[in-house]
Formats: C-alpha cells, sequence, structure tokens
C-alpha cells in the first residue's frame, strides 16, 4: 500500500463526532494512501480510556484503523524531530513534542499532513499540510 498523507488526531476526532467536512476528505483520500502515527494513537487511546463507552469506543477506533497504516517512531524520525526542534528553539519558536513528533514523522515519509491545526504544525519547514477548516 502506498502513502501520501498522515492523518492528524484531530481529524480523527473530529470524524468521530461526525464532522461531514473531515469525513467527506478522508473519504476521498483514503484510496491514495491514510496513515497515522503511533503518537495519535496514544492520543486517541487517551480518549476511549475516559470515554462515556469505553467498549464502544474502542470498536469504533478499530473500524477506522481498517486500511490505515500506524507509522511507529523510529531512529530517523527522532532524527528530524532533533533536527526541527532545534532549529525552532534557535529562532525561539516552540511546537508541542507530540505536534512535532507527528510533524517529524510525515517529514520522514515524505508524507502529507491532514489537520485543522495549522497554527501548531506551519512553523514546522517543509511540511506540506491538507486542512478543511
Amino acid at each position: 500500500m502506498s502513502l501520501v498523507y498522515l492523518v492528524d488526531t484531530d481529524w480523527v476526532i473530529d470524524h468521530f463526532h461526525g464532522v461531514e467536512s473531515v469525513t467527506r476528505k478522508l473519504e476521498e483520500l483514503r484510496p491514495a494512501g491514510l496513515a497515522m502515527s503511533i503518537v495519535s494513537l496514544a492520543e486517541l487511546y487517551e480518549g476511549i480510556h475516559y470515554s462515556r463507552d469505553p467498549a464502544r469506543s474502542h470498536e469504533v477506533l478499530a473500524r477506522f484503523l481498517a486500511g490505515v497504516a500506524v507509522l511507529p517512531l523510529d531512529e530517523g524520525i527522532c532524527d528530524r524531530f532533533g533536527l526541527e526542534r532545534g532549529r525552532l528553539r534557535q529562532q525561539r519558536l516552540t511546537v508541542g513534542d507530540f505536534d512535532l513528533l507527528i510533524a517529524a514523522t510525515c517529514l520522514h515519509h515524505r508524507l502529507t499532513l491532514c489537520s485543522n491545526n495549522r497554527r501548531h504544525f506551519e512553523i514546522v519547514r517543509g511540511l506540506e499540510i491538507v486542512s478543511v477548516a
């Protein structure tokens, strides 16, 4: 399976909450190949554990993950993270570590990020972002 897009946590949550514009865009992009960072999966599991119906939430996530590649962290992603984090610090700019790991995953795998949190990611050099908001 070829991969083109990495879905950020916010899009998955919006999809689960029935945000039509996100769901439509995910359906449009799915044939090109969707991935998710293991970091996003960790964030989603927090939501599952503290939802009103953890069993149902887990089922919804499992259905969503069918056909979505979950990308682990590896040395190349960590290298990209360190390079970008240092560059941003030199400019006195910051991005949350989880968001920067997600961005580094995109850059390492040459993927386009699907996120409506543009302000979290716009300062990451070379990162392509698709938004629907």
